[in-house]
């Protein structure tokens, strides 16, 4: 490549100059004619070599009514300062390289001044489509040059096809990437997992220097070539993790920091469109972390609704997947609780949507065994926002409708047992003194006393925090459990009242009677692990109490007597009249619940 002479190629500040390098070799005798201004730079140049290969020039000098020395401005021209130099070389017949670095504003710039072979054989349109067809196209990191190139070329690289050209390149040479991987798999030992990985998916990695405008395109290719799914989801992952590394909260939050309005608006631009090319084919298994990651920064770049709806759509789908830390959402809004209690009450009613339809969509009618799928999910989640409500419930900002909203929108069927709901409210009500007795008392209605193990049973009936009227409840359910354990009809009458119940009436369709099994059929599940709940607390108090009973055989405590004094105590519930409890009975209970306590249930 021969290089210029910078000076002569310099603009001037006052008046033009004469182009020495360009000039002398040809027209060592003739002074400039005319002028051209590119971007405020001003060259003084020959009109006869330009006009000849520029139809754009040609048309302009004829046009000019000086017919001197000419001066003319090309505005907006394609590449600036830099390409016309070179065009200028072209037109001195002097030599240069074309190259994938400047084949994209060349060919913009002969577009631009008509360089066509209307004007002359062999003109810069045709050399540079030469090169873009044979060299540029036909490779993968050329393509991903040039069309980088292009981003500061638009809309001209647009309207002459470059664009469209390089992206069809790129997904083209992606598919031939993968199909040579594909024989090349056969090469590589089990050993050599993360070479073979590395060698293979190189093209990810390329793909993070396109804007996202670019990158949208070339993806929607790729899945239209048939790209490989987990290929497409890598490439996602790795652009949103280039691109996105640098936000932050302080960086968002921080209205005075300059600029800071565009760099938003950016960063939301590329969170919508990624999140608008995750694969949508149920085979694709996005990694939760990406997903909660996504929703993340969704929220704290503040995108639409229909944005965050999907992930959270797509997260609701795997539910059972998830951990705890990935529902600690920060919440965006200052002065709010200290997580984002919407969001995750959203992704559970979409979970719960699923779980309908998927039972919706089931046309048969044989039962589901009690580790179905959708019943373990139902009671893994169930387990999994218990301790979410725990990790919560200390947040001073957390509102009681919040807390109390996230408690009501799972079913009762998702809880076997009540125990880490019982300690979610308890620790609420420890963090937040200020509530009125009316507020707990709306707190431990949505605590089923019955389904709370005996540790918890025994820390509820001494827990100062709760009201009076739930230990009464507690104490009540111990000794009708206990009551109903040693008569040996425990369940006897539920389990009957639910086959009873689960009788369809003829007036129901088909479609309400399956509906009906099924919702008792669940019912009965539920009552079933239950029972098994309740008969490894009655094997463990029973060890206790054999223990208990050889250690202190000499002071005359027997099983039988100290279960005649608890029955005793069951008529003082009902009291006297006006519905008051006597202190004395209750502190007696309370006492007798210590020697059987064996550790604390949560932080007192």
């Amino acid at each position: 490549m021969v290089s210029s002479d910078s000076s002569s190629l310099s603009p001037l500040q006052s008046s033009p100059r004469f182009c020495n390098s360009f000039a002398n070799r040809i027209f060592s005798d003739v002074a400039g004619d005319i002028t051209l201004v590119v971007d405020g730079y001003s060259y003084l140049l020959h009109k006869f070599p330009l006009v000849s290969r520029s139809g754009k020039i040609r048309k302009m000098a004829a046009n000019s009514k000086d017919h001197g020395l000419s001066k003319l401005e090309l505005i907006n021209f394609p590449g600036g300062s830099e390409t016309f130099e070179l065009i200028i070389k072209y037109c001195y017949g002097m030599n240069f390289e074309i190259t994938t670095a400047n084949v994209a504003s060349l060919r913009c710039a002969s577009e631009y001044l008509e360089m066509s072979e209307v004007y002359y054989e062999e003109n810069l349109i045709a050399r540079t489509e030469v090169y873009l067809n044979e060299v540029v196209c036909q490779s993968l990191e050329k393509s991903l040059q040039v069309l980088s190139a292009c981003e500061v070329l638009l809309p001209t690289a647009e309207e002459v096809g470059i664009t469209k050209r390089c992206v069809d390149a790129i997904s083209r040479n992606v598919c031939k990437e993968q199909l040579a991987s594909g024989l090349s798999r056969l090469d590589f030992d089990g050993d050599s997992a993360e070479l073979k990985d590395r060698c293979l998916e190189w093209w990810i990695e390329e793909l993070s220097i396109l804007s996202i405008t670019f990158y949208r395109r070339v993806i929607s290719a790729m899945g239209t070539c048939g790209v490989r799914v987990d290929s497409i989801t890598a490439s996602l992952m790795h652009y949103a993790q280039s691109s996105l590394k640098g936000i932050g909260k302080q960086h968002i939050w921080n209205p005075a920091r300059p600029g800071n309005g565009s760099v938003v608006r950016c960063q939301r631009v590329i969170v919508e469109t990624l999140v608008s090319l995750l694969p949508t084919e149920k085979s694709s298994l996005i990694p939760m972390n990406f997903l909660f990651g996504m929703l993340r920064m969704a929220i704290m770049v503040d995108t639409d609704l229909s944005c965050r709806l999907e992930l959270e759509r797509r997260i609701a789908s795997r539910m059972d997947m998830v951990s705890l830390d990935d529902l600690l959402i920060p919440c965006a809004q200052t002065g709010d609780s200290l997580f984002d209690v919407e969001t995750v009450q959203r992704i559970l009613v979409h979970f719960l949507q699923c779980v309908n339809e998927e039972e919706n969509d089931d046309c048969g009618y044989e039962s589901e065994g009690i580790g179905s799928p959708s019943h373990g999910s139902v009671l893994k989640v169930g387990r999994l926002i218990d301790a979410y409500l725990a990790e919560i419930a200390p947040d001073p900002y957390l509102c009681l409708t919040k807390f109390i909203d996230i408690i009501e929108v799972l079913p009762d069927y998702s809880r076997v047992i009540d125990d880490g709901l019982y300690r979610a409210i308890d620790i609420y009500i420890k963090a937040h003194p200020m509530l009125s007795e009316q507020e707990c008392k709306k707190l431990c209605k949505l605590i089923d006393c019955e389904k709370l193990s005996q540790e918890a049973s025994n820390h509820a009936a001494q827990n100062d925090r709760l009201p009076v009227q739930m230990a009464v409840r507690v104490l009540y359910f111990e000794q009708l459990r206990l009551k109903n354990s040693l008569s040996g009809s425990s369940g006897d009458l539920f389990m009957s009242q639910k086959i009873s119940s689960g009788v369809p009436s003829a007036a129901m369709s088909p479609r309400d009677t399956y509906s009906s099994l099924r919702r008792e059929n669940r019912e009965l599940k539920q009552e079933i692990s239950r029972m098994r709940v309740r008969l490894s607390d009655l094997e463990k108090e029973q060890v206790c109490m054999k223990q208990g009973m050889m250690d202190k055989s000499n002071n005359g405590r027997t099983f039988l007597t100290s279960l005649s004094k608890g029955i005793g105590r069951i008529s003082m519930f009902s009291g006297p009249p006006g519905g008051k409890v006597p202190k004395s009975g209750r502190k007696s209970k309370v006492s007798e619940g210590k020697t059987r306590r064996s550790k604390r249930y949560s932080l007192s």
